[in-house]
């Protein structure tokens, strides 16, 4: 090992210490079963014991789903634990083909593309498809993947443009109507203006106002792009997303999704849109030319997740009657739940190291919720994010209620 002390060493060491003082130190649980509503939970002497889990995000609770799993084992059986390649040399598998048909229908776009995470789709898109003289205009609350890759397409094509507006608010001050018409006085902003959002967003459980940021885009001759991670099987009679839910399948220019949440919650990501957009990301995709494509096996279940979502509606429609009772018993309860129609049930508690410190309590309850604070959410608005599952029964969330209650 190094013995010389360097600048880094001193630094990160000052800093780490300020964390664990300050009680901002995230512990990594140790998880000793499958994925579902309850879960075996290392505990801080070695033992395992069984907790509730509320801060999954196996939203349709198809991550242990049978099926799913099989879909899985059967495709490494047949093609084995790795691609050993990128997409366009040997790494191309039916499978993938398969799955990238599956999920352009149920998005209701002409194609997709599958990467092996959600962050990897957004880091693919606007760097590939933005050009000079391209303006990107974002909400402030967008997930980190689309602000950065927004970032690194600045980064590699210079004059590429950037602007954000306040979260949800699309006309008035700091809006997104305010920003389409700098974009469109900006001299300097002579190609497309792309308009970004999440369609749900992940701290808040809000949802974007999907029909009128479509109008603006049409009027001002934009395209949008919706980030639906957390609406995928949880918003819309089917499931099919946040597009879904505002009657608007069809509608959206471009998707980028995750199929690590309730599509199966393996792993991956994708892009879904114009056949003509995914075969540029094909031939000019950084993150699908230099990384090895979506295992196979987990192109399989995820294929299989989207199966069993479509077949049956009253998955999606028992994690709806799940969300509505944890949020009549918390509020009975008496907390300050942010209102929503997701499965995202935020209680805002202010400090991060309450919020964690609370957590924490919650573990030695038997419960498993996260809590969050800066730099996931702003100062001042930690939270404890509690997410349902439709594999939770009322008895599992009357015992989430009772030991928040119990803090």
């Amino acid at each position: 090992m190094p013995t010389a002390s360097h600048a880094f060493d001193t630094r990160t060491d000052a800093l780490l210490q300020q964390l664990r003082e300050q009680g901002l130190w995230k512990h990594l649980q140790m998880l000793g079963s499958p994925m579902d509503a309850s879960v075996r939970l290392r505990q801080p002497d070695g033992s395992f014991r069984d907790t509730l889990c509320f801060c999954s995000n196996n939203y349709l609770g198809l991550a242990n789903h049978p099926e799913v799993v099989e879909a899985g084992i059967r495709g490494l059986r047949e093609f084995g634990a790795g691609t050993a390649s990128v997409r366009f040399i040997c790494g191309t598998f039916t499978p993938h083909e398969t799955l990238e048909r599956s999920i352009a229908r149920l998005m209701g776009t002409e194609a997709s593309y599958t990467f092996v995470s959600a962050w990897t789709a957004a880091e693919a898109l606007f760097p590939t498809l933005c050009e000079p003289g391209d303006c990107i205009i974002s909400d402030e609350l967008n997930h980190a993947c689309i602000i950065d890759a927004i970032r690194l397409a600045t980064v590699m094509k210079k004059g590429v443009h950037k602007a954000v507006y306040r979260n949800n608010v699309l006309t008035g001050e700091k809006s997104l109507e305010e920003a389409l018409k700098a974009a469109r006085a900006n001299k300097d902003v002579t190609g497309q203006i792309w308009v970004v959002t999440d369609g749900v967003f992940s701290m808040e459980g809000s949802i974007a106002d999907l029909p009128a940021m479509r109008r603006l885009c049409d009027q001002y001759n934009a395209m949008l792009v919706v980030d639906d991670s957390h609406g995928h099987g949880v918003m819309g009679k089917l499931g099919r997303g946040t597009h879904e839910h505002w009657d608007m399948v069809g509608q959206i220019d471009l998707f980028t999704g995750t199929l690590g949440k309730a599509l199966g919650g393996g792993a991956g990501g994708f892009i879904a849109g114009a056949q003509r957009a995914i075969d540029l990301i094909v031939q000019r995709g950084r993150p699908t030319l230099f990384s090895n494509a979506l295992p196979v096996t987990v192109a399989c279940s995820a294929n299989k997740a989207i199966e069993i979502l479509l077949a049956e509606p009253q998955r999606v429609q028992r994690l709806r009657d799940n969300v509505a009772y944890a949020r009549a018993q918390l509020k009975q309860a008496g907390f300050d739940v942010l209102p929503s129609p997701t499965a995202i049930c935020p209680i805002i508690v202010h400090d991060t190291a309450k919020a964690i410190a609370m957590s924490k309590r919650l573990l030695e309850l038997g419960v498993f919720v996260i809590g969050f604070g800066y730099p996931v959410v702003p100062e001042g608005h930690a939270r404890l994010r509690c997410q349902i599952s439709a594999a939770h029964t009322n008895q599992h969330i009357d015992s989430l209620v009772g030991a928040l209650k119990r803090l």
